[in-house]
């Protein structure tokens, strides 16, 4: 298939936010339980503020893959059997809760709704980390089935989709709330830290375990089945048109084998290996400038993984459509 970037920025940036925000509601229901110091209002709405700002910035990017985005409040419609409908419905809801998580923590309205059997209080923030955590999740889920979904790409149709996209972006959010930490509340630092390089090496395991699986696929088409001819010998020289066509530009990225292989060793090493040894590095010497680094190096590692995902899926067109004349 043909990566477009609009799509990469969208998958990845909002993949972020939503991981910040698991981060940051797994440290306050931490420390809600004295299993970790409570930190200050501001650094949750710090925190809130910059991932309602990922999110922003990738629904602004999913505009530009739209033909006609005066029309993307269509795209809400086929809920019940479309899962773009959904996400398109979950990410405004998600976002929704993000920002009144982040709103509460900045005025200090917070007060206790309920209280647990053990004396602890259910706070208004509690309440909505909860609905927002089911979100996040829920928005994991329904970006990974539009691709899922598609069992005539088989290297999308399987559940490794749903759980890689799950673990990268609670991996990049848990990266970026370690630098964030660092800088607002050392406290946790070392917390955030560790939960990052554990989800960095379950997304390594899990991405790795869908290229193998990949790699051993065979395909269901050829051009004899597609024509009807049993001859064991059929070479296409060319789809019978002397320039490009739609065909060729959205289903084809027209890289070199070689290429994708350099693709795939790079993300292997910015998104997974490089990470980990910076946020060692930086768990231990407490350095800023190398969280800092682990994430920035790690997202460029993630626009390479995603490029490589949508470029790898062989659509069967393909058997008719790969090349010009």
């Amino acid at each position: 298939m043909h990566p477009a970037f609009s799509v990469i920025f969208l998958t990845t940036l909002i993949g972020v936010g939503q991981g910040l925000f698991l981060a940051l509601f797994t440290v306050e229901s931490y420390a809600a339980f004295d299993l970790l110091p409570p930190q200050d209002s501001r650094f949750y709405a710090l925190g809130s503020a910059v991932a309602l700002g990922f999110l922003v910035a990738g629904l602004i990017a999913s505009f530009f893959h739209l033909g006609h985005p005066e029309r993307a409040w269509r795209s809400a419609a086929k809920w019940r059997t479309s899962w773009l409908s959904r996400e398109v419905i979950v990410l405004p809801a998600f976002m929704g809760t993000v920002f009144l998580y982040g709103a509460a923590h900045f005025s200090g309205f917070n007060p206790a709704l309920a209280t647990l059997p053990t004396g602890a209080p259910v706070t208004l923030t509690a309440m909505l980390g909860v609905a927002g955590t089911v979100l996040a999740f829920a928005l994991f889920v329904c970006t990974a089935m539009i691709y899922a979904c598609l069992r005539f790409l088989r290297e999308w149709h399987t559940p490794l989709t749903v759980i890689n996209y799950t673990l990268l972006g609670g991996a990049s959010g848990f990266v970026l709330a370690t630098a964030l930490a660092a800088l607002a509340a050392p406290e946790v630092t070392r917390f955030f830290a560790g939960w990052a390089m554990i989800l960095t090496l379950l997304a390594f395991i899990g991405r790795a375990a869908s290229l193998l699986r990949n790699a051993r696929l065979k395909p269901k088409s050829t051009l004899r089945t597609a024509i009807g001819v049993k001859h064991p010998r059929i070479v296409q020289k060319a789809q019978g048109a002397m320039g490009g066509s739609f065909n060729t530009r959205e289903f084809f990225h027209g890289r070199t084998a070689a290429f994708l292989r350099q693709v795939k060793w790079m993300f292997l090493l910015m998104a997974f290996l490089l990470p980990l040894g910076l946020l060692a590095g930086g768990a231990a010497t407490g350095a800023v400038a190398l969280l800092l680094a682990a994430f920035v190096v790690q997202y460029c590692g993630l626009l390479a993984e995603r490029w490589f995902f949508f470029a790898q899926a062989n659509h069967p067109q393909n058997l008719y459509y790969q090349a010009v004349s």
